[in-house]
């Protein structure tokens, strides 16, 4: 490759990809590989943190010595991931604990403690506050990084002494690069601590960072989104076989890449994410947070712009759960299943599939819904339980992209498609069919991630303008809705909903914690 390189890190909560990949999104050699969660009791859920880092290095040197890209072509690294989550490190970086999951609801209680109230689950000035500062406010279930930070100090209080700072996956990868630690409004949003009004404080706010009770000495630095955290440490540099003066740009949650990578960074630009969780996102100019459907608008890519946030908690997880759990095919070949799944008739013989395994964020913020198969029979098929799986995830994309479109006050059509989920044809077209709106696939969609890190940099650098990106991201396909499926499709979705709400109140007696 003649063009400048980035080495990109994507740390996804099932696995890690690690690319060298040029400042347009070209991409030159990259790798992948699974990464290990642990489930602990009382709703822990963590990783090693020091074994990324092993990983990633491992992964940095065999492709520098695979020759695709000469070493000195490397002008910056740029890691991007799964965020929400909780990395105690010292002061030099490595982690004193584990890292405690973005799906880890230990620190609920105390969240609850603190925070909660009748207005919605909180008290009426954390509602107040919260909200009209940062458009959203800590979860009351504890998986986010304030119920981390929380449970850290009150039942890690070990982990939490030894602790220097506290960060988010994105912002440790980035600190082991650099020994600088830093974050940004982007990468600190789950912690909705900043006062995102005004993006050009970086602060963090005091009555936010009091009314939570987190130890404020322990927040990173705030820098602006995109800057340049500091240049890769020199003993890093030699270990991996960089060049001298690699410059390391600030972190981004995997949100910020898709974008990037979907090459969505202008406003109104959507794209829609199918891997282990999904969304459905766009840039907008304003500041802005539907409550009831759990969507805002987080600080984004731009100086003074936004992104739209929003989350299903499981989408293609649900398709390896089946596979696994309900086939037992474990190790069968997702092109195998999607093939058979074809052979069933749109609508899956009538069977409604709910993708609600680990409970909902948006449209409904529930912790306690689950999934299940509707309206079977015996003449129900294994096909019939697979593409009902495909069409479930595409009906709780449909019932998001509704609240989304009436957030923007806009219809939003095209949408671009990433992620490991979009590289079959099928569920792109069911989701062409069930959302009717254009779907254009991305090239590479499960690479999106290390793409978008890579045109980030870019941007960070100067290299790429926002006006450019679309253009730079190739689409390799385009399903367009085929309108005589949407008598059936529309049939059924408009039961998806209901089954929400006839179900809800059962959700909670089985599920809620009984103290």
């Amino acid at each position: 490759m003649s063009d400048r390189v980035v080495l990109t890190v994507d740390l996804g909560t099932s696995g890690l990809k690690v690319g060298f990949v040029s400042t347009h999104g070209r991409i030159a050699w990259r790798d992948h590989v699974p990464v290990k969660t642990e489930r602990q009791p009382n709703g822990g859920f963590v990783q090693d943190a020091e074994e990324w880092w092993r990983l990633i290095c491992g992964m940095a040197r065999r492709g520098l010595a695979s020759g695709a890209v000469p070493a000195e072509q490397v002008v910056a690294v740029s890691v991007t991931g799964q965020w929400a989550s909780t990395v105690p490190v010292d002061a030099g970086g490595v982690p004193v604990g584990e890292c405690v999951l973005w799906m880890d609801t230990r620190g609920g209680r105390s969240t609850r403690k603190r925070l909660g109230g009748p207005v919605a689950g909180y008290s009426p000035k954390a509602a107040y506050l919260f909200l009209r500062r940062t458009g959203g406010a800590p979860s009351t279930t504890g998986a986010d990084p304030i119920g981390h930070m929380l449970h850290l100090q009150e039942d890690r209080p070990d982990v939490h002494r030894a602790a220097r700072w506290l960060l988010e996956p994105v912002d440790y990868l980035s600190m082991r690069f650099t020994g600088v630690a830093a974050a940004t409004h982007a990468s600190m949003t789950a912690a909705w601590l900043t006062d995102n009004r005004d993006l050009a404080t970086l602060a963090y706010d005091r009555d936010l960072v009091a009314l939570a009770g987190v130890d404020a000495a322990k927040l990173p630095p705030l820098v602006p989104t995109g800057a340049v955290v500091g240049t890769v440490l020199d003993h890093v540099a030699a270990d991996l076989g960089l060049p001298d003066g690699v410059q390391v740009v600030t972190g981004t949650p995997d949100l910020h890449s898709a974008a990037c990578g979907a090459g969505t960074v202008l406003d109104f630009q959507t794209h829609l994410a199918i891997g282990t969780t999904s969304w459905i996102s766009c840039p907008v100019p304003f500041k802005k947070t539907d409550v009831l459907h759990q969507i805002a608008s987080v600080p984004g890519i731009r100086p003074h712009h936004y992104l739209v946030a929003n989350n299903h908690e499981t989408s293609g997880l649900c398709f390896q759960w089946l596979r696994d759990n309900v086939l037992l095919a474990e190790g069968t070949d997702f092109a195998d299943l999607t093939e058979l799944a074809a052979t069933s008739a749109p609508g899956s013989g009538g069977v409604i599939f709910t993708p609600w395994l680990t409970g909902e964020r948006s449209p409904v913020d529930d912790r306690w819904a689950r999934g299940g198969f509707h309206n079977l029979s015996l003449d129900t098929t294994r096909a019939d339980l697979i593409r009902s799986v495909l069409e479930g995830v595409a009906y709780n994309d449909r019932w998001l992209h509704e609240c989304v479109e009436k957030f923007a006050k806009r219809t939003l059509d095209p949408v671009r498609i990433i992620g490991g989920g979009a590289q079959s044809d099928l569920w792109c077209q069911i989701h062409a069919d069930v959302m009717n709106r254009t779907i254009e696939r991305v090239a590479e969609p499960h690479y999106a991630g290390l793409k978008g890190a890579a045109i980030f940099a870019g941007l960070s650098l100067g290299d790429v303008r926002a006006e450019e990106v679309r253009e730079l991201v190739a689409v390799d396909a385009v399903f367009t809705p085929d309108h005589a499926m949407r008598a059936r499709y529309d049939e059924l979705y408009v039961e998806f909903p209901k089954l929400y709400k006839a179900q809800k109140a059962m959700f909670a007696r089985l599920n809620r914690p009984r103290r």
